[in-house]
């Protein structure tokens, strides 16, 4: 465990959406997008979660930003409640914690050149002037791997790994101290992703940058993280260190996603754990442990009570009866 100060600390976080009624289901339903999640974050350390779709995974992220409220849990950000805190209060908060999206086309302008994009918010929270706003951007451009010459093109003039990297200074820009990425390199090639998880290792070294990174990819997060968490239907099932969660996972559901990783030798058999069924309605999850339906080692215990999240070694955290 390291002795680096806390930066983000998520506390029981539960967000709960009430589906409306209609026609064809005159109940409302509350859908459980994410049911007591705990977890820290330390200073210069990317913690990455993972699962599947529908997991809770970007709900998180946005909650972690105070981008929705919460249904019960608090998030601290350096000692503050960040669900607490007022408009005004967040607004200064705010350069702080930053936001790398998945579609980094959707998430620019398209009528502004990507020059005046990265200078918006820092003229917008009084990060900089007019006379020296341009040298922070082609600095920054610098940095994430962007020439100075494209600052005056618009976003549809670039390519996929080009308009990530452009998301990723947006980000850099305001020198936060603690980055959200939420899948940011699925929607790209392989080589591609190569170059992005290798800027994100640049910036965490020169940076000093935290990052909550969110992906569905195991080997794309056993480059960049840490420490893990796998999600399932919006409930923690497993954290650990990487080394420790890759070497000797515990729980039945990180064991099958580690073993629909692709090794690089033909001639290594490699045993893979097929999971029946779909991932359940998180509208009407099953009793008991929420995996039970699928899981190989299900008995009845696991049907009826819900299994702890427990230290099952130093570091070593897992939500299961049998381990």
């Amino acid at each position: 465990m390291t002795n680096k100060p806390v930066v983000m600390e998520v506390n029981h976080l539960k967000k709960y959406y009430e589906t409306k009624a209609s026609f064809f289901n005159r109940q409302s339903e509350l859908v459980k997008a994410v049911d007591d999640v705990s977890f820290v974050i330390h200073e210069g350390e990317t913690f990455g979660l993972v699962g599947e779709s529908g997991s809770g995974k970007s709900t998180i992220g946005k909650s972690i930003l105070n981008l929705q409220p919460l249904s019960a849990g608090e998030v601290v950000y350096r000692g503050k409640n960040l669900h607490r805190l007022s408009k005004a209060e967040m607004r200064k908060v705010r350069p702080r914690i930053q936001f790398v999206f998945q579609d980094p086309f959707s998430s620019l302008n398209p009528r502004l050149r990507i020059g005046d994009a990265l200078a918006e918010p820092l003229l917008d929270h009084g990060l900089a002037t007019k006379k020296t706003v341009r040298q922070k951007v082609l600095e920054t451009m610098e940095l994430c791997g962007l020439p100075s010459y494209h600052v005056n093109k618009f976003p549809h003039e670039f390519s996929g790994g080009q308009r990530q990297r452009i998301g990723i200074a947006r980000a850099v820009i305001m020198e936060p101290d603690f980055i959200v990425a939420d899948e940011p390199v699925s929607a790209l090639d392989v080589s591609i992703q190569a170059q992005i998880i290798n800027l994100f290792n640049e910036l965490q070294e020169k940076k000093k940058l935290a990052f909550l990174f969110i992906s569905h990819d195991l080997s794309v997060v056993e480059h960049l993280c840490a420490r893990i968490g796998v999600l399932y239907l919006g409930t923690m099932m497993e954290l650990a260190d990487r080394d420790r969660l890759y070497e000797n996972p515990l729980h039945p559901y990180t064991k099958a996603l580690l073993s629909a990783l692709p090794v690089p030798d033909p001639t290594h058999k490699k045993e893979r754990i097929l999971l029946k069924g779909d991932i359940p309605n998180p509208a009407s999850p099953p009793t008991g442990c929420k995996f039970h339906t699928r899981c190989p080692l299900a008995k009845d215990r696991c049907q009826k009570e819900v299994p702890a999240f427990r230290e099952a070694e130093q570091g070593h955290f897992v939500a299961c009866h049998f381990v």
